[in-house]
Parts: structure tokens; sequence; C-alpha cells
């Protein structure tokens, strides 16, 4: 057995399939196509000599070699990160890599941050990841990345959440709608509003939904859908109104298309969050940058859209 003949990108592509069990997912995660990654796995399984997988009716499993891999895999790149992060303690923040993953809607403001904080370290190499809830709460659980930003930690997983930044949560409506110049509007008014919400899960909906709750409101719900531009277009379209992080909304001031409601409650009082596992230890980059955004956000905690 030639395990030397064994790649690294083979092994990267087998922990992706070993953690989705589903050869077009991990395709879809690593922009590959699922031939293409087949032909990787068959290699991979030919240098160990033995199938990594095996097909029972739709499902795939790992065979004991695969889950042998598996385990030798994570050991492999959990050494090459903490070899990554000794080095980069050697020389400073000269060099190194930093994975951020972060939730859609941080996307309006995440990047700024990033390549800010790349402009003062031009020798770290960032990988940025953008996700919906479920994806991000994935990625967490099999430890993919250095840090995670997201507007709710989850409860299900042991995580340190370390607030940065308000992230206000406001109605929006179409411009010309009637109750764009009216104030101090009581939530019950709401129920003969048809809503546009973010699919269920999302941390957005999680907030509205208990807001919702708090104040008896049954929202008549029009249309579900799984971004925050899908949304606006939908409420600019006029087919309904929103709750959406301001922050959305940092591009759309001058276009007019949008109203801000005056309800009682909001704007709605969050906070993002870096996340990172409880046990993790972060390399001498994460710790840098977590303290740079920690920094960066408390100078700009503003609400935008009130």
């Amino acid at each position: 057995m030639f395990l030397r003949r064994v790649t690294l990108h083979q092994l990267k592509i087998f922990l992706s399939l070993a953690r989705h069990l589903n050869m077009t997912r991990a395709a879809e995660e690593l922009h590959m196509t699922p031939a293409a990654l087949s032909i990787q796995i068959k290699q991979l399984s030919g240098t160990v000599g033995a199938p990594l997988h095996e097909q029972i009716g739709k499902r795939l499993f790992l065979t004991e070699a695969g889950r042998l891999v598996y385990a030798g895999a994570l050991d492999v790149f959990d050494r090459l990160e903490r070899l990554s992060g000794d080095l980069a303690a050697d020389q400073g923040l000269e060099r190194g890599n930093l994975k951020l993953s972060i939730i859609t809607t941080a996307q309006y403001f995440a990047p700024h941050f990033l390549g800010a904080f790349c402009k003062r370290h031009s020798g770290i190499e960032a990988t940025l990841e953008i996700a919906n809830r479920d994806q991000l709460i994935e990625r967490l659980k099999h430890n993919l990345d250095d840090l995670y930003i997201m507007g709710q930690a989850p409860e299900q997983l042991s995580v340190i959440a370390q607030p940065f930044m308000e992230n206000p949560l406001v109605l929006i409506a179409p411009a010309d709608h009637p109750l764009a110049s009216q104030h101090d509007i009581a939530p019950e008014r709401l129920a003969d509003e048809s809503f546009i919400m973010r699919e269920p899960g999302s941390g957005t909906r999680l907030a509205a939904e208990r807001f919702f709750e708090k104040h008896s409101v049954q929202p008549k719900i029009r249309m579900t859908l799984g971004s925050n531009e899908a949304v606006k277009q939908a409420v600019a379209g006029g087919l309904g109104v929103a709750v959406l992080s301001g922050h959305t909304l940092t591009l759309d001031a001058a276009s007019g298309a949008f109203a801000v409601l005056d309800v009682r409650g909001f704007p709605l009082r969050r906070q993002w969050y870096v996340i990172y596992p409880s046990t993790k230890q972060l390399s001498p980059v994460a710790r840098a940058f977590l303290h740079y955004i920690t920094e960066e956000g408390a100078s700009r905690n503003q609400s935008p859209g009130r």
C-alpha cells in the first residue's frame, strides 16, 4: 500500500463525501461535477486498496476502511492547521491562513472587514464562505473554518459567541405603502398585511416570529424566499412587507424603493456574533481577526435603516 501517493486534494474530497454521504452534495460543496469527484474517490480507494464506501439502496455508507481514512484525514488536516498557526506565530502575522464562514445577510458588511484586515496583513491568505444558517451550522459542526459570523448562536452546539456589532431588524414596505407616512404604528395593525418571509430556520425569521408571538399577531405569509435580495425585490414589487436586517438596505437608500415602517417595537435589537467551537484553539491569525472585527464593529456600532 503506497499511501505516499495519496494527495491532500483527494483527502479533502473524501472528507466532504464522508460528511454528506452524498456524491451530489459533496460535489456542490467543492464546486466539482459528481463525475470528477467520483474519479478522485476511486483513485483514492485504489491507492488504499479497499473500497471506502458502499451503496445500500439509495443510501451511501462508509466501509471500515472508509472510516479509518476519514479519521486519518481529519488528523492530517488538523496537524496542517496547527502547523500553519505555528508558522504564522513564528513569522508574526506576515503569513498564515484565515477561513471565515458567514451567514448570507453578513455579506453586506463582512467582506469589508475582511478586506481591510487583509490589507493590513498582505501575506495572509483568506477564504470566505457564504451560506444560509443550516449550512453554516453544518460547517461549524465539522469544524471546517476558523471563525463564523451569525446573528444567533446555535443552541445545540457548544460554542463561544463574541458579539461585535448591532444587527437591527427593520420592517420594510414599498415606498408608496399606506403605512409609510404613519408613526408609532401598533403591532396589531400588521395582522392585515401580507408578509414576505425568509426561509424557516433563518435567524431573521426566528426573530420576527418571536415578535409576532409576543404581540399575538398572526402574520399572513404570502411568500417564503431564500435570499435577502429576493425578499427586497418582492417587497419593491408590491407583494407585501418584510422583516430584514437593516444592513441589507445599505445600498438601497438612494433608490427610494423602500420605506422603513415606524412600528412600535421596531427595530428589533439583535447582535452580530463571531462564533467558534468552545474547544477550538484559534490560530494567531484567527485571534488577530477576532480582535480586529470586535474593535471595528464597536466603532461602527450604528443602526442602518432606522
